[in-house]
């Protein structure tokens, strides 16, 4: 059996798309996945499945999210493993770490769009594309960086989520337990 950890997008955000967590674990327990927990309300989802295809979890999530709630969330599901690799490929110092963001993304974008989104810089941001990753640095805070999901999604053709170097952190952890 596989640990798995599930990453939401844009639910319980301003107002919208509101999801409570209890919900949600007995949502997906229901579902099939087993061992469910979540980390904060901002969309963090550990599990357990005997299936091993991420991409079909992540139709089963959406799926069960849009059927009881009425919409639609975009879901990305990586193994513990994965995320881990992501986490350590990071190629930022250690003295950039409280401003680090991981922008995971559905797919490995398409090489010719990853050279045409490096092209855009801004003096207080800096990012690395790495195959399914953007490690993303703002040093004034994410709320105040000049790029943000929609211009990645929009220029690499995908689906993101972002979650800072903390909540990296928690996921690891809760993850091993």
């Amino acid at each position: 059996m596989q640990t798995y950890i599930a990453l939401l997008r844009g639910i319980n955000v301003g107002g919208h798309k509101k999801v409570p967590m209890v919900q949600l674990r007995e949502l997906l327990s229901n579902s099939g996945l087993l061992n469910v927990k979540t980390y904060i309300q901002s969309g963090n989802v550990i599990f357990q499945s005997i299936n091993d295809d991420s991409k079909e979890l992540e139709k089963t999530i959406q799926n069960s999210i849009l059927d009881h709630f009425g919409f639609k969330v975009p879901v990305l599901v990586r193994t513990r493993t994965e995320l881990l690799t992501i986490f350590n490929n990071c190629p930022f110092s250690d003295e950039k770490k409280s401003e680090r963001y991981f922008v995971m993304l559905s797919d490995v974008p398409d090489e010719m769009l990853v050279n045409e989104a490096s092209q855009k810089t801004y003096p207080d941001d800096d990012y690395v594309i790495l195959n399914d990753c953007i490690y993303l640095f703002c040093a004034k805070g994410y709320g105040r960086a000049k790029f943000n999901l929609n211009y990645f999604e929009k220029k690499l053709n995908i689906h993101a989520t972002a979650r800072n170097y903390k909540t990296m952190v928690k996921l690891l952890a809760l993850s091993e337990e």
